[in-house]
């Protein structure tokens, strides 16, 4: 087993789990369901979060944090604010939360499950991450993470959504990867997996590149990439997921479409870039773990274009 590449048991689940899961009364009957995977512990792209969804008009709306919130925030008072944050909310477990609410780090290391495509160079990265993080975890929030389930159903417009880190079978599963959804095979696989789990379309994120794919049949899976970093050339903003039943106006959104009556968006998270670059800075300098292997990205952008992020079935 290869550390931060492996797949531990206890991240695994089948569709049918997603499918029997109970529906939480404050997760039925919304006209807006916003899903953001991803924040990586960047407090300022929390606060443009929770001031766009305050902002949002639906009458009746919700916010699911669908794992990874915690990632950069290696200080234990940036931790627990963080933390804090996020708790006014719902969540689901990521893989970073499923190691950290760990007494002791396991051999999974950051349990990304990284596929082949990822070098070894970041594999390494993200271990000593983790094994940072976990030493600055305040005393009781273990027991909270190890409490959060790793996925949720939610209801938008009387239509099922699944909620999952990963993907249908795995808390830390690439298949709903822009990389992976390029293949013929993983787009008829995840739209199976719509009918076993019993949902119209899913949000996810852990792969950290956003996409938009087109199942078939009306349905879609969104990937909001990351919320709390860039996610296209060109643009230095953090996504996330928005499904409603009205839209937010155009500026608002990287990408969008209709189906089935919803209206299905990736939406911009426009932080202050300045003052996230300089906290991620005095946590994590030139040559450190997490500078090495995310500086250029929350200093430039990725090189993944626009232009790749919506695709049809």
């Amino acid at each position: 087993m290869t550390a931060g590449r492996s797949c531990p048991l206890d991240y695994r689940y089948q569709p049918r789990d997603i499918a029997v899961a109970p529906l939480r009364p404050a997760l039925q009957g919304l006209d807006a369901l916003w899903v953001v995977g991803g924040l990586y512990g960047n407090l300022d792209a929390l606060a443009a979060l929770q001031a766009a969804f305050d902002a949002d008009p639906a009458p009746r709306k919700a916010l699911v944090f669908n794992g990874d919130f915690h990632w950069f925030d290696a200080e234990p008072a940036w931790f627990a604010t963080l933390q804090a944050g996020v708790a006014q909310h719902h969540a689901t477990r990521g893989n970073v939360e499923t190691e950290l609410a760990r007494d002791q780090l396991a051999d999974n290391g950051c349990g990304c499950g990284y596929p082949d495509w990822v070098g070894d160079a970041t594999v390494d990265y993200s271990n000593r991450i983790i094994q940072r993080l976990h030493g600055v975890v305040p005393e009781g929030t273990r027991a909270q993470l190890a409490a959060l389930p790793p996925f949720l159903r939610a209801e938008v417009g009387g239509v099922p959504i699944g909620i999952v880190h990963g993907d249908a079978h795995s808390l830390a599963g690439w298949s709903f990867s822009q990389e992976a959804l390029s293949q013929p095979d993983a787009r008829r696989a995840a739209r199976a997996a719509c009918t076993e789990a019993g949902v119209q379309h899913w949000a996810s994120s852990h792969s950290c590149l956003p996409v938009m794919q087109a199942l078939g049949d009306e349905h879609w899976l969104l990937n909001n990439g990351a919320a709390g970093m860039p996610n296209v050339a060109g643009e230095l903003t953090g996504l996330c997921t928005r499904i409603a039943t009205a839209p937010l106006g155009p500026s608002a959104t990287l990408a969008s479409v209709n189906a089935q009556g919803l209206h299905l968006s990736l939406c911009r998270i426009a932080y202050d870039t300045a003052r996230w670059a300089q906290r991620f800075a005095s946590c994590w300098p030139a040559g450190s773990d997490a500078e090495r292997s995310y500086g250029q990205r929350i200093a430039t952008g990725p090189s993944y274009l626009r232009e790749q992020v919506l695709r049809a079935a």
